[in-house]
């Protein structure tokens, strides 16, 4: 198994999700770096993302806004490999990871953390489930 890195956006009408993927040579995923910007800044965050680690494919989610996201990466990015993949269920299982990943405090521990909704946006776990679901699947 070849190693490869992706960066998949997950887009909203006021967010877009963003997160930098990795899969080694094992085939183990890991999470370089996520961001949650506005429609407007996916640009720029790409930029800084290539910075982090330079990635071979573009994966956007195929929900709210991803013809405008596709569309300007297409404009500023020429040539970029993009794949347009399902987001079905995302958000459900991006909830699920945040709590995987953040350690629940106070009356929190007390409930179940699938009756729980996080206190902040998840929309760059939702990023990271499309780049999994891509990763794993090649």
């Amino acid at each position: 198994m070849n190693e490869k890195t992706v960066l998949a956006i997950d887009p909203g009408s006021s967010k877009c999700g963003m997160a930098l993927v990795t899969r080694d040579e094992l085939g183990q995923i890991q999470l370089v770096w996520r961001k949650i910007v506005e429609p407007g800044q996916v640009i720029e965050r790409m930029v800084e993302a290539r910075a982090v680690r330079g990635f071979e494919l573009v994966i956007v989610g195929s929900g709210t806004n991803s013809d405008d996201v596709v569309r300007n990466i297409r404009e500023d990015w020429v040539g970029a490999a993009i794949l347009i993949i399902d987001e079905k269920n995302t958000t459900l299982e991006a909830r699920e990871r945040y709590w995987a990943v953040t350690k629940r405090r106070g009356w929190r521990r007390l409930l179940p953390a699938t009756l729980q909704v996080p206190p902040e946006p998840v929309d760059d776990f939702a990023a990271f489930i499309l780049a999994e679901r891509v990763l794993l699947a090649s």
